[in-house]
């Protein structure tokens, strides 16, 4: 069993930096592909970011390429979401999703098996 734990988010002002973490225990994720994903209200949850724990291959929404980045650390089996040029429209529940890597990135990304409990992340004008 895999728990995943997020942390990091909070209030910022538009143009400003977050960082979330995504930490694993239970199981390391080698092997896995983790992303991030995001639920704002009203709406249904939509894929952000994500990272092969084994190759670092990444992947971004076309909303957040240039301004998110995705990278893990091993020895704390750790996901990090460095997110700069905040815009307003980024406020959501940033949830940690992870299961084992699949090359089908749809197939992937439909089909998480593990997530965070979530992490609020609000931009203001």
């Amino acid at each position: 069993q895999v728990q995943l734990v997020e942390s990091g988010g909070g209030l910022v002002q538009a143009g400003g930096s977050l960082r979330l973490s995504c930490a694993a225990s239970g199981r390391t994720f080698s092997g896995y592909r983790v992303g991030w994903f995001r639920q704002a209200p009203g709406k249904e949850r939509d894929f952000v970011a994500a990272i092969n724990w084994s190759s670092s291959t990444t992947y971004y929404s076309d909303s957040v390429k240039g301004r998110f980045t995705i990278s893990r650390d091993d020895v704390k089996n750790t996901v990090y979401l460095q997110m700069d040029s905040l815009k307003p429209e980024d406020t959501a529940i940033y949830y940690c999703g992870a299961s084992v890597y699949n090359p089908r990135f749809m197939d992937w990304k439909q089909n998480i098996r593990y997530w965070g409990q979530g992490t609020q992340v609000t931009v203001s004008s």
